[in-house]
């Protein structure tokens, strides 16, 4: 499928409640290949983190608007010498069609022309083997370092004992 006219924009602040919505529906409804609810219960986000997030410095939720609700989103903040990747969020009707390779490649050339930045970091569930091998076929790599599950942080619950994080990069 054909996404070169799906743009990413940069988010405004009202549109935190639209996104908190997607990355919820991404990874904690019902359908589509990201979706957590297997080993993980409860939100993933809230109005209030993802408004946090809008209002830091040196960081972009950057959306594909649509007409009736958002195709997808991603945040991309300048750490460092890095950029993080997080929230990233293809609405399950569109996930498997190329969308999210294209949403991923155009934030990263964001990042690069307006952070500087050569490195991409993020974290993703260790028990996602798919998601880690998505992110693989796009250039990222398994720094080793892998930790529990940061319950502190309000993303949801683990269904299943032992869930960890695991920090991947890209260098480009």
């Amino acid at each position: 499928m054909d996404y070169s006219h799906f743009y990413l924009e940069k988010a405004g602040y009202g549109q935190a409640q639209a996104i908190s919505n997607l990355v919820n529906l991404t990874y904690r409804g019902e359908a589509g290949w990201t979706k957590e609810t297997q080993i993980i219960q409860g939100d993933r986000t809230n109005r209030q983190e993802i408004e946090i997030a809008l209002s830091k410095p040196n960081a972009h939720f950057l959306v594909v608007n649509q007409p009736q609700a958002l195709a997808a989103c991603i945040y991309v903040a300048k750490e460092q010498a890095h950029a993080y990747i997080g929230f990233f969020s293809v609405h399950p009707s569109l996930q498997g069609k190329g969308l999210g390779k294209h949403v991923l490649k155009q934030a990263e050339t964001f990042a690069q022309r307006n952070m500087g930045v050569q490195k991409f970091v993020m974290f993703v569930v260790s028990q996602r083997p798919e998601l880690i091998a998505f992110y693989e076929r796009r250039g990222y790599s398994r720094t080793g370092r892998i930790e529990a599950y940061p319950l502190s942080l309000g993303i949801g619950v683990p269904k299943v004992a032992g869930l960890t994080i695991e920090y991947l990069e890209k260098i480009i």
